[in-house]
């Protein structure tokens, strides 16, 4: 499998869960400038959506969007338990939590990178973010992850957006248990080697 990404992005989120299940791949930087990916093609022929994660598959088939993406990596390894078992209700609320993260969080974060958002639009998305970090910390409480006891794939995504608070100047202080909660996942190995591979932790 090859694992297209930029350096800090979204697709992070797969980098953790691929290797939290184990799994082998290879990861292919692409040029945010260029769409040129490392491995010599146009990204924009690997994902004509023009944005990461692409997974390409050892079938030559790829999957894009990071509430596929990151079921598909866990259910390469059940073992890892990554997702609960199709069919249960756990697994709805896996999708449940991933369909949050990224319409309600990840998309809200993403307004305040662009150098094109004015002030309204800004404040905007700040409120709404406010108001969805309120929730997400009421309804992590006293749960190590947002499943419970155990790390599964809305962690991986969950914990790399979180990461770009300092970036675009939201202060996680506000929500003290989401910045444990950020911390208890910075903390995992498998993280650490993620942050190292795309040359983002020492």
């Amino acid at each position: 499998m090859k694992l297209y990404y930029l350096p800090g992005a979204c697709s992070q989120a797969s980098n953790i869960a691929l290797r939290e299940a184990g799994l082998k791949f290879e990861l292919v930087q692409v040029d945010r400038l260029t769409k040129k990916a490392a491995d010599g093609l146009d990204f924009n022929e690997v994902n004509p959506k023009g944005y990461v994660p692409a997974l390409t598959l050892d079938s030559g088939e790829t999957l894009t969007e990071n509430i596929c993406v990151l079921q598909y990596i866990a259910d390469r390894n059940p073992a890892a338990q990554l997702a609960p078992a199709w069919g249960t209700m756990e697994r709805y609320r896996l999708v449940e939590w991933l369909g949050f993260v990224s319409s309600e969080i990840h998309k809200n974060y993403s307004v305040l990178f662009r150098k094109d958002a004015g002030d309204e639009l800004r404040q905007h998305a700040i409120g709404n973010l406010s108001k969805r970090l309120d929730y997400l910390q009421r309804a992590l409480g006293s749960k190590t992850w947002l499943m419970g006891e155990q790390f599964t794939v809305p962690d991986c995504y969950l914990g790399v957006v979180l990461g770009w608070s300092g970036h675009v100047k939201v202060d996680l202080g506000q929500w003290p248990e989401l910045k444990r909660y950020l911390d208890r996942i910075r903390a995992r190995p498998h993280v650490i080697e993620a942050l190292r591979s795309e040359g983002l932790a020492k």
